[in-house]
């Protein structure tokens, strides 16, 4: 019997994945998100060698479509360094917001792949980074349910 009529694959067959969503953003990056990108291919590199020595043939599908996304997003990445001497938030700076109970909180404005929302790494695509660029010390933004003012801008 053909292997086109067996629903399970055989050794030698592995099912076509679906590729990572590249955006159609701008792939703006930090210098650290574009070592980041340099860092995930050689790491992904290691392991398509690893899988590729132990025949493990699902793995490597995995690992190669990883590393066509990360190639491509290096390929695309746009490294911008905001100017020292500026007085309004850009992409990569780190702002400080405080919020109307006087929590204040750390936030900079990353590329996609960089964003660690946990870390204090916002996207600029995210709503918090789209409310701050272009704003000045002293102006209140919305932030999440509520407002905040912006207390710093640091590169």
């Amino acid at each position: 019997m053909s292997v086109a009529f067996v629903k399970e694959p055989n050794e030698e067959q592995v099912e076509s994945l679906p590729e990572r969503d590249l955006g159609t953003d701008p792939n703006f990056v930090t210098v650290r998100g574009l070592e980041m990108l340099d860092k995930a291919i050689e790491a992904g590199q290691a392991q398509l060698d690893a899988a590729q020595s132990a025949g493990n043939k699902i793995a490597v599908a995995m690992i190669r479509r990883d590393l066509r996304y990360w190639r491509a997003r290096r390929s695309t990445a746009e490294v911008v360094i905001p100017q020292e001497d500026s007085d309004v938030v850009q992409f990569g700076n780190a702002v400080t917001i405080r919020r109307p109970g006087g929590q204040t909180q750390v936030f900079r404005i990353v590329g996609i792949d960089e964003a660690d929302p946990g870390e204090g790494r916002i996207s600029y695509l995210s709503p918090l980074a789209r409310q701050l660029v272009g704003r000045e010390v002293g102006e209140i933004v919305r932030a999440g349910a509520g407002e905040a003012e912006i207390i710093s801008i640091l590169c």
